[in-house]
C-alpha cells in the first residue's frame, strides 16, 4: 500500500510538471527521486503525457513554458547550496558555520587548509602532526576511515563507507 502510494505521488507529480512544460528528466531532479525508480514507473507516463502535452494550443504551450523556466534555472543554484542528507553524520559533531566549533572543529574554510589549524579547537596531537591538508585525496582517505589514517585522533567516528556518500560531503565541505 505504502508502494502504492508513493507512485500515485511520483505520477501526480509527472502529470503536473508535464502541464507545465516539464518533461521527465525535471521530474527525477524535482521529486528528488532516483533515476531508476522514476524510470521504472514514470516511463510509460512520460510517453503518453509528451502526446497529451503536443495538443495544446500554442498559446497554452507559451504560457507554460514560461512558468517553468525560472524553477529550472533555480534549481541547480539550490542544489549547490543545499546540504547533503549524507552530511548529517558529519552534522551532529560539526558545523559549516566559521568560528562555531562544537563537539568537533567548524568545517568552514577547511578546504586546502592544513589539519588541526581551526582556531579555538583543541586538537589531538596525533591529528596536529599528521601533515595532512584538506582536499580530494586526503579527505576521501580520512572520511573512509578516519582513526586508520589519524591513530589517536579523538574524532569517534568510524568512517562512511559509500564512496557516494563521502563524494557528497566532500564537495559540501568544498563548498562551504
Amino acid at each position: 500500500m505504502r508502494f502504492a502510494s508513493k507512485s500515485a505521488a511520483a505520477l501526480a507529480l509527472v502529470f503536473t510538471l508535464a502541464a507545465c512544460g516539464g518533461g521527465a528528466e525535471q521530474t527525477d531532479e524535482a521529486a528528488g527521486v532516483d533515476a531508476p525508480a522514476a524510470t521504472d514507473t514514470a516511463a510509460p507516463v512520460a510517453a503518453a503525457t509528451s502526446t497529451d502535452a503536443a495538443t495544446p494550443a500554442p498559446t497554452d504551450t507559451a504560457t507554460a513554458t514560461a512558468t517553468p523556466t525560472p524553477t529550472a534555472a533555480a534549481s541547480p543554484t539550490t542544489a549547490a547550496a543545499t546540504e547533503p542528507a549524507a552530511f548529517a553524520v558529519c552534522k551532529a559533531c560539526h558545523s559549516v558555520e566559521p568560528g562555531k566549533n562544537g563537539i568537533g572543529p567548524s568545517l568552514a574554510g577547511i578546504w586546502g587548509e592544513k589539519a588541526a589549524a581551526v582556531p579555538g579547537f583543541e586538537f589531538s596531537q596525533p591529528m596536529k602532526d599528521s601533515g595532512l591538508t584538506w582536499n580530494q585525496a586526503t579527505l576521501d582517505r580520512y572520511l573512509t576511515d578516519p582513526r586508520g589514517v589519524v591513530p589517536g585522533t579523538k574524532m569517534a567516528f568510524g568512517g562512511v563507507a559509500d564512496a557516494a556518500k563521502r563524494q557528497a560531503i566532500i564537495d559540501w565541505i568544498k563548498a562551504n
